[in-house]
């Protein structure tokens, strides 16, 4: 364990005031070597090496601009649903190659910025191709870099056990798996092993990235379950256990957070509904420290809801978009988390952005300095509602 590990106070990485998702901007020469890799021109040390300096690079800037909890951008992956790897059984890393070379951006020629696009968990699932086993654990290898390279506390981000199997073709997955739950059963033990790895190592905060949980609101989502067979509610209620089940073994040793969105792929989204209908449940029966919640537009409806989360438990408000360039005010941030604060504690509550800045390698629509004036009006936000 690292000495700055031993270091970190958890209480204050849990009441942190200001977050992040995790996702960053990919400089153009990190996404131009991550192309060339993928066509052959160049070793995978040669982008490792370039993986390095991009890191290095992020992780000061992100100390420069006073963020209090960093991460390394995800300059390591091709997109956010690659942190569950490397699995033996689960192929999604050979599937993100191809679509990325054949289209960068990850928009379809259909698809236009700020609007609803494509269901990822239709377009992009696989089936298992045999019983999963953890082989290496990316995130681990990405917390051991950053970690080494800054101060300030690392956040790891793992993919949530339910949108993986959400991905997962079950139907075309025999003889390896012949339920969901089958399968899901072996992701969480996978994510044990990836989340117990984190930990023992002196990751001191952990969140898990479960963008399935608005399946479970939105009809298109919904209706895609049923035409599988699946009973949504059993789906949620096991999306529950699955993630206690992934940090069961090591809480309190770290700081855990849950982040729910709407989607984020080239500041598209590809589901809608309030959390009116799973607020009691999900809020009610997740064992993680921090809710990080996509709040940035009225797609996620009110805040009633969070008069379900239990006292013990900080609210991230993502109300900071990262779908389009323009930087919001003290002044509309501020007034906003006013207004949650009519159905919980303000003490219970902090801001960050709804999302990454870029869940696949190409990012959002907005500019570098967009991004980092966002991240700025973070902590303006924070010293004007609850002080220094």
């Amino acid at each position: 364990m690292s000495l700055l590990a031993c270091s970190v106070d958890l209480e204050e990485v849990r009441t942190s005031r200001v977050d992040q998702v995790g996702s960053l901007l990919r400089p153009p020469d990190l996404i131009e070597s991550f192309l060339r890799f993928g066509r052959g021109e160049l070793s995978e040390t040669q982008l490792q090496d370039e993986q390095d300096r991009a890191i290095e690079g992020v992780l000061a800037a992100q100390e420069s601009h006073g963020l209090p909890i960093v991460s390394d951008g995800e300059f390591r992956r091709l997109s956010w649903q690659t942190s569950f790897w490397e699995v033996e059984g689960w192929e999604l890393w050979s599937g993100s190659w191809a679509a990325t070379l054949a289209n960068p951006t990850l928009r379809g020629e259909h698809e236009k910025a700020n609007t609803k696009a494509d269901n990822a968990v239709v377009t992009y699932g696989v089936p298992a191709t045999g019983k999963l086993r953890l082989v290496e654990s990316l995130p681990l290898r990405e917390w051991r870099f950053a970690s080494a390279a800054t101060d300030r506390p690392v956040k790891a981000m793992v993919m949530g056990p339910d949108r993986v199997a959400q991905m997962c073709h079950i139907e075309h997955s025999a003889p390896h798996y012949l339920s969901r739950q089958e399968f899901l059963d072996d992701v969480v033990g996978v994510q044990q092993e990836i989340v117990a790895g984190l930990v023992d190592a002196g990751c001191r905060y952990v969140q898990l990235d479960e963008p399935s949980y608005t399946g479970y609101v939105d009809p298109e989502s919904l209706e895609h379950m049923r035409t599988r067979g699946q009973d949504p509610l059993a789906n949620l209620e096991a999306a529950i256990d699955a993630s206690n089940g992934a940090i069961a073994d090591q809480l309190g040793r770290a700081v855990f957070g849950v982040h729910i969105c709407r989607g984020n792929r080239a500041s598209m989204w590809h589901r809608e509904g309030h959390y009116d209908g799973i607020a009691e449940m999900v809020f009610g029966q997740l064992d993680f420290d921090r809710f990080l919640l996509e709040y940035d537009t009225e797609r996620a409806g009110g805040f009633e809801p969070l008069r379900y989360v239990p006292k013990d438990k900080i609210v991230v408000l993502g109300l900071i978009t990262t779908k389009t360039g323009r930087v919001e005010t003290v002044d509309e941030v501020v007034a906003r988390i006013d207004d949650a604060s009519r159905f919980i504690d303000i003490e219970q509550l902090a801001v960050s952005p709804q999302c990454g800045f870029a869940s696949g390698i190409s990012g959002n629509d907005l500019t570098p300095d967009q991004q980092w004036a966002k991240l700025e009006l973070l902590n303006e936000v924070a010293q004007r509602v609850w002080g220094g």
